[in-house]
């Protein structure tokens, strides 16, 4: 996966934001809205595209479309940076496999060393018994 060309199928769009800013808000389109088109994309392998949407189901679109929203700064250029990370991220963490775990057996010497101290808190529990006098 190369990063540029990926960063180079992303679709920008500023919006006007919400909240805190004043006349600021009014005014200026500083929201970004980040879509990537995860069906249509030309650098990702057809694996890499089954595995992000799988792993990213709950956020794609029925039409396999990420959007992603940044609103957090009141420079446009800083929310696409910010939302730009985010996406980068959330790919890289959609595309880790998890190493498949090897089930072990117990050693032996572990079980006797068990079944060993179970029969010594045995004794010592007989021991502190009261003598059978019959």
């Amino acid at each position: 996966m190369e990063i540029p060309k990926l960063i180079s199928e992303l679709q920008y769009k500023a919006v006007r934001s919400s909240g805190a800013g004043g006349q600021n808000v009014n005014k200026v389109s500083s929201k970004v809205v980040l879509t990537f088109d995860l069906k249509n994309s030309q650098v990702l392998s057809e694996e890499e595209k089954l595995l992000l949407e799988t792993n990213l189901s709950s956020r794609l679109t029925a039409d396999l479309v990420l959007i992603l929203n940044c609103d957090e700064d009141r420079s446009q250029l800083k929310n696409k940076e910010i939302v730009t990370k985010r996406f980068l991220e959330l790919i890289k963490k959609g595309l880790f496999v998890p190493k498949i775990r090897k089930a072990t057996k117990i050693p032996k010497s572990v079980i006797k060393k068990r079944i060993k101290d179970k029969k010594n808190i045995s004794e010592i529990k007989q021991s502190r018994r009261k003598p059978n006098l019959d």
